[in-house]
């Protein structure tokens, strides 16, 4: 892993996201969680999702990048993007923008979805130092051969490395059990206004 004060290290079968990979990385990211439970509640329209989709998570790719911390293999069909332990998930000038977005996407049901993104932080451990996978997928064409997975474990070798945890909120039941492979375990949960759908918090000592 990496941020500002270490060395810029991408996993074997990796490389890290350069601003020539942006457009790509985020596309990635929009797509595969179109179907996602909890992003799919966030942008209930089919016909706009991934637009919005997109939108958003270039928000946090413009945050992230700097720090060196966001990889996608080199075949391109999966990418995670981390957060260095003690860095904001979005500078200031991103979570300023944050709001307006949201609004402008989600209309009547801004309200909800920006609960739904403050219930993120609220429950977002503070007690130690650690690494945060903010976003991790797998494009809808490569699922199913453990390309996503494949590139999580390679990402922990390098936390491990570092002697420190990682923390994660699984939007997907159909996750847990993967993650809970890879030495993740609930430590939490909550969910969007509503009800459902929910998010496991998962955290991971190191190895």
């Amino acid at each position: 892993m990496s941020s500002n004060d270490r060395a810029q290290d991408a996993p074997p079968g990796a490389r890290t996201v350069t601003e020539a990979d942006v457009e790509a990385v985020t596309e990635l990211f929009a797509r595969a969680f179109y179907e996602d439970p909890v992003w799919s509640w966030a942008f209930a329209d089919p016909q706009t999702r991934v637009a919005h989709l997109r939108r958003l998570w270039s928000l946090f790719m413009h945050s992230a990048l700097p720090y060196g911390s966001v990889f996608v293999t080199e075949d391109g069909a999966a990418a995670s993007l981390w957060i260095p332990p003690g860095m904001p998930e979005l500078i200031d000038e991103d979570e300023a923008r944050l709001e307006p977005l949201v609004r402008e996407l989600a209309g009547s049901r801004a309200d909800d979805v920006l609960t739904l993104l403050d219930r993120f932080g609220a429950h977002h451990p503070q007690h130690r130092d650690h690494y945060y996978l903010s976003l991790l997928a797998t494009h809808p064409e490569h699922r199913g051969a453990g390309k996503g997975m494949g590139l999580l474990a390679a990402n922990l070798e390098l936390v491990d490395a570092e002697g420190l945890p990682a923390y994660l909120e699984s939007s997907n039941r159909d996750n847990d059990r993967r993650y809970g492979r890879l030495g993740f375990v609930p430590v939490g949960q909550f969910s969007a206004p509503g009800g459902e759908p929910r998010l496991v918090c998962m955290w991971r000592e190191p190895r």
